[in-house]
């Protein structure tokens, strides 16, 4: 007899296949979220108080006027029928059989509603994901009202699922013959595509009240962590919020459900009821869960665990433990009711991990030893963003893989530099200081010193733009930065005011404008790209969407030329329609543009040369056209800034009182060197850059040629591979028929010696898992044939073609 629902989890994890264990078990990314679930829980310590005469506690409430024989519910999951053939329909028998609880029908059950309900003598409630297609999700509503469901469960942190690693490395996909009972039942075995299909990505509130018009039934939104949005819901005029991280199963890195309560129900508490789920494990959580502000709590595997592990009868065993344990932890508390439960009940212990039958395996990131330590679940969700990690898996890659052939790295070739070309630099800069009469003291200083926020060779820079580029602003125009990662860091910064300012970006994009945007709480919405790089359409529409939503688009972020990490790059009347639109839409156009220099050929006038009105803020970076460890880049952010008493300055002022307290200043000694080559150059960064620029351009050429010679035409019709021909730059981007990730990348790399980039990277609001990245410009010419052979044996075998 199982007597604790890690006891149910071990039976049944024994029963399962383990891709189906994982995909029921598993949550997104590294699992940070759903291991901070449960550890929210341990922390929490009960403060009981005695002789208060409590004698048998009554368990009973009341939750949008219904009974429920305790605060608990059972949470949706798909496909109960994974765990057991009569799936839901056992479920809602065997919880009738420990209580009268509500369970929460999932839109993906695996058992129609019909058949559910006609077993059910528990409250149903249906669990709606609004897809593309809303006659559909109107059916299914309708169907479950008919069918006698009291509520609706509308899920809102759900525009795909999330990336799931369990999943992605078992290749998952649902066994025959289960299919989602309720829906049509082509293109559901692989669940992640499926969703990025059919899921609206462009829900807002509105659904609200379309869902409204739709049905009578009370409506709860599940997937809310901030009070915000909280606030956002109650006003929206919901009947009830579920605070929710769907289980750890979409955005890893987010906080747990329970270290969030808190706020949650403060804002929104006895306006309508606060429901949570997890992490519950234990009749003691429940009372956490309730202490800090939830009405109930639901509880999801585990009730899969019971369904393996017996049937209707296992998840009768599952909610009689959290039952028996709830009782007996009120009456060992003092509580005779649940209204005796307030937040004097609990207070927090020091983190310590959960010790399970079923784990995984060791913590990578428990620290080690004694002293001081940090929750990684306190920090700031950025640092557990799957894009931070983008770099750090690649550079694990190819340190693991010394040998293989890496398209990965976007560097230039190494060979260009020398390391007297520095001393030559910084000579040279020094001659000029002195030259323009500035002391000895004063040059000593311009190396020694911090010098002005704003930097100290803006002028040289103001020139090169104006004599390379076209581009005519005044110095002061310029603030000079530590690359032009930290141009993006400090724009966004001074332009991004309050929650509701969103940064459009182009789709796929660089990851290192939406790494800047995530570590500033800054909102980003993806504009779709073509061949041609932005599309104007698809920014129109972006804009007017946000605003609907009562939001406030305020810059698009581009790469017009030789875009990273597509490749593409604008035409001249698309540069101009882009511009014409963000003068009619009122946004800036933040333009990123690093590889005009290093491409061979005429290069497109750039959008802040064309610029007329000021809508353009131009991010610049020397790393590509002069050398990498320089570090400098710099904006030209010349729009006029209106104080409110009526006095003006540049944007450029701005961003620099926000650098002065960031970095303080760029490096002198940096600066000085750029300054030696613009000046030796005589700012004509194209002409400092014209051996380079051929050299990536035959790069790229050559690549290309491999690629015809690798898959003739026939070939790359047969295995349905693609790519594009960029004009310069160092990217191109391969369309393959198999999913390009992390997985795929870890075979290529050990079974194959060639590493790529995935290009589900890039794309903010997902996309690109079929396509992956190929950087040129480092390789010699022997390197990029090897490689390319190498990746097309690579790209044979994951088709199931290998070469005889």
């Amino acid at each position: 007899m199982e007597l604790s629902l890690d006891e149910f989890a071990s039976l049944s994890r024994e029963r399962l296949d383990p891709a189906v264990w994982d995909f029921i078990e598993g949550g997104a990314g590294e699992e940070r979220t759903l291991a901070a679930n449960t550890a929210a829980f341990d922390r929490v310590l009960l403060r009981p108080s005695v002789l208060r005469g409590a004698g048998s506690p009554h368990t009973g409430t009341t939750i949008l006027g219904r009974t429920w024989d305790a605060p608990l519910a059972v949470a949706p999951v798909a496909y109960h029928t994974l765990a057991d053939p009569a799936g839901e329909v056992a479920t809602v028998r065997g919880t009738a059989a420990a209580a009268g609880l509500p369970v929460v029908i999932s839109t993906f059950a695996g058992r129609t509603f019909e058949d559910i309900a006609a077993e059910a003598s528990v409250p149903l409630w249906l669990q709606v994901y609004c897809l593309r297609d809303r006659s559909l999700t109107r059916g299914l509503i309708e169907r479950a009202e008919n069918a006698g469901f009291e509520a609706l469960v509308l899920t809102v942190d759900a525009p795909h699922l999330g990336r799931r690693l369990r999943d992605l490395r078992n290749g998952f996909r649902l066994p025959a013959g289960t299919v989602p009972a309720n829906l049509p039942v082509d293109g559901f075995a692989d669940p992640a595509a499926h969703s990025r299909a059919d899921f609206d990505p462009g829900l807002d509130w509105s659904v609200v009240e379309w869902l409204r018009s739709v049905s009578e039934l009370p409506l709860l939104v599940k997937g809310i962590l901030t009070r915000a949005d909280a606030v956002r819901a109650a006003d929206a005029g919901v009947d009830g919020v579920m605070v929710s991280n769907h289980g750890g199963r979409q955005l890893d890195g987010v906080p747990a459900t329970l270290d969030v309560l808190p706020e949650i129900a403060e804002a929104v508490g006895g306006r309508l009821p606060v429901l949570l789920d997890g992490g519950v494990r234990r009749g003691r959580d429940i009372l956490a869960a309730l202490a800090l502000g939830a009405d109930a709590a639901l509880v999801g595997r585990p009730v899969l665990h019971g369904l393996a592990a017996g049937g209707a009868g296992g998840v009768t065993g599952v909610l009689s433990v959290l039952l028996e344990e709830l009782t007996d932890a009120m009456s060992l508390a003092g509580l005779r009711t649940l209204a005796d439960i307030g937040p004097s009940l609990v207070g927090r212990a020091p983190d310590h991990p959960r010790r399970s039958t079923v784990g995984a395996g060791t913590d990578r990131r428990t620290a080690a030893g004694g002293g001081a330590g940090l929750r990684l679940v306190d920090l700031h969700p950025s640092v557990a963003d799957p894009v931070m990690d983008t770099m750090n898996f690649l550079n694990e890659v190819t340190l693991r893989y010394p040998e293989a052939v890496s398209f990965a790295p976007g560097r230039p070739y190494a060979e260009f530099f020398e390391t007297e070309q520095v001393f030559r630099h910084l000579r040279r800069y020094l001659d000029h200081l002195a030259e323009q009469g500035s002391s000895p003291a004063q040059v000593r200083d311009a190396l020694f010193q911090y010098g002005p926020s704003a930097g100290v060779i803006r002028e040289l820079i103001a020139h090169s733009l104006r004599v390379d580029e076209g581009i005519d602003v005044p110095p002061e125009s310029i603030v000079v930065t530590v690359g032009c990662q930290e141009a993006m860091f400090l724009t966004l910064r001074a332009l991004m005011s309050g929650p509701d300012d969103v940064l459009l970006v182009s789709s796929p994009c660089y990851v290192g404008i939406t790494g800047a945007a995530r570590l500033l709480d800054v909102a980003v919405t993806a504009v779709e790209e073509g061949e041609d790089g932005l599309s104007c359409d698809a920014l129109e529409a972006a804009v007017a969407a946000e605003r609907a939503r009562g939001r406030r688009p305020r810059a698009v972020y581009v790469v017009p030329d030789h875009s990273n990490p597509s490749g593409a790059t604008m035409p001249l009347e698309a540069r101009k329609s882009l511009l014409e639109l963000a003068q009619r839409l009122d946004v800036l156009v933040l333009e990123d543009s690093p590889y005009r220099h290093v491409s061979p050929g005429t290069q497109v006038a750039s959008l802040k040369a064309l610029d007329r009105t000021r809508r353009v803020i131009h991010l610049g970076s020397y790393a590509k056209t002069v050398f990498p460890g320089a570090r400098l880049g710099f904006a030209v952010a010349d729009q006029p800034v209106l104080a409110p008493d009526g006095g003006t300055s540049l944007l450029a002022d701005e961003l620099a009182k926000i650098k002065s307290m960031v970095t303080v200043n760029t490096s002198p000694l940096s600066q000085a060197a750029v300054a030696g080559a613009l000046l030796e150059s005589g700012g004509r960064v194209s002409e400092l850059n014209a051996r380079n620029a051929a050299h990536y351009g035959e790069a790229m050429r050559f690549t290309l040629e491999c690629l015809e010679r690798e898959f003739p035409a026939v070939r790359r019709t047969r295995l349905g591979v693609r790519w594009n021909a960029p004009s310069g730059g160092f990217f191109l981007t391969l369309q393959v028929p198999f999913r390009a990730d992390n997985s795929a990348l870890a075979r290529s790399a050990q079974d194959f010696g060639v590493i790529w980039t995935p290009m589900s990277y890039f794309y903010p609001q997902g996309g690109g898992l079929h396509t992956l990245r190929l950087s040129t410009s480092y390789l010699t010419h022997a390197d990029i044939e090897k490689g390319i052979s190498r990746l097309a044996g690579f790209i044979e075998f994951e088709c199931g073609d290998p070469v005889a």
